[in-house]
């Protein structure tokens, strides 16, 4: 991975952890972050967002971060991993509740496996994505540009991002998402 690509990360919780609330569990991954070798470049505001989906649970804190540091996109994903599991995270449902969710949200331009892959888990209709899990590393998330809790907040650190295969920034994205969704995320 080159020095210049940035990881985005988009973080989430609506269960307390040993860190304490939501909002105090993320500020906390974000230092463990820190100790597993990566830079915290920049990080949004946080905000809350009911669950997704509805009903899942209580509502969510949500906010993204650019990090920069070593690995390629396997370590990065690991890393995140072991940061979760230092807050209880347990992987019982999808979209399940959590004390902490990191999503590896893109890293630079880098598009895995590849191309067709990535497409396809993106076009996966909504009513089919619950029952589906990839068994391996997509990028960019290929669910990045439907979530407004991802977008809103993602806007506020890396606006200008492009979508490699969409050729859309993150701002645009976010745009094209309807008015009532982006206003269910309200910063803290």
């Amino acid at each position: 991975m080159a020095s210049d690509q940035q990881i985005l990360v988009a973080l989430g919780a609506n269960l307390p952890s040993e860190a304490g609330s939501p909002l105090q569990t993320l500020r906390a991954a974000l230092t463990a972050l820190e100790s597993e070798g990566y830079t915290v470049e920049a990080v949004s505001r946080f905000y809350a967002t009911p669950c997704f989906p509805a009903g899942f649970g209580p509502d969510y804190v949500n906010a993204c971060a650019r990090l920069s540091g070593p690995g390629n996109p396997a370590e990065v994903l690991a890393a995140l991993h072991r940061v979760e599991a230092q807050f209880g995270r347990e992987r019982e449902r999808r979209w399940g509740s959590r004390t902490l969710d990191l999503d590896l949200i893109a890293i630079g331009e880098i598009v895995m496996p590849n191309t067709a892959t990535q497409s396809e888990w993106r076009n996966i209709p909504a009513d089919k994505q619950q029952g589906v899990t990839p068994t391996e590393l997509i990028l960019p998330h290929p669910r990045l540009q439907d979530r407004a809790f991802v977008l809103v907040p993602l806007q506020d650190i890396a606006a200008d991002w492009c979508h490699p295969l969409l050729s859309k920034t993150v701002a645009q994205m976010c745009a094209e998402l309807p008015q009532e969704q982006r206003a269910e995320v309200v910063p803290m």
